[in-house]
């Protein structure tokens, strides 16, 4: 079967419901891998070419399951691998609720999905060893991560608070009562 027609099988069985569909639940049998691919930067691609049109890609999102380091589209009857450059999803806009300790930051993410950084949808900042460059995630769904564009991770900078952790001194944010530490003060 072809790439192409196992794309379009995919699109049929997608149950059609309101709602994420239950993908923790199903253990269809692995199909194999399909040539589809997320860059960095969170365009889908198939067969080497970017998928232009965003409601397949967003239908192609919900779908998506990452077990262990490895990602699936999974159907009630299909599990294929795809690959993913980094996180599947990128943080593209951040809407700020309230001040201070109370306050909620709420992510949309390029599938169009929105979130609230909580303790259920926790920040993360990995510093690369070689260039110390961050890199900022958030968890959008079971343990799926979303990339946080610069431009939004420079709005956290902007919003963060300084707060003592064992001894030190680190940069933050507040979101829905949590503290999600984003760098050592310096």
């Amino acid at each position: 079967m072809s790439d192409t027609q196992k794309a379009l099988d995919l699109f049929a069985q997608i149950p059609k419901a309101k709602g994420l569909p239950p993908v923790h639940l199903w253990n269809p049998e692995f199909c194999g891998d399909i040539d589809m691919r997320i860059a960095r930067d969170g365009t889908w691609y198939y067969q080497g070419t970017p998928i232009g049109r965003k409601p397949m890609v967003k239908l192609f999102s919900t779908i998506l399951r990452r077990d262990g380091d490895d990602y699936f589209l999974i159907t009630p009857v299909e599990k294929v691998g795809i690959k993913v450059d980094d996180a599947p999803f990128i943080a593209v806009t951040l809407e700020v609720e309230g001040q201070g300790e109370s306050q909620v930051l709420r992510f949309t993410s390029n599938v169009e999905e929105s979130f609230a950084a909580d303790a259920e949808h926790p920040l993360r900042v990995v510093i690369d060893p070689a260039s110390q460059e961050p890199a900022p995630y958030v968890l959008v769904r079971s343990n799926l991560e979303a990339l946080i564009h610069r431009n939004v991770f420079y709005q956290l900078v902007e919003l963060a608070v300084s707060r003592p952790i064992d001894g030190q001194n680190w940069l933050g944010v507040w979101s829905a009562g949590v503290f999600f530490p984003i760098g050592l003060e310096p």
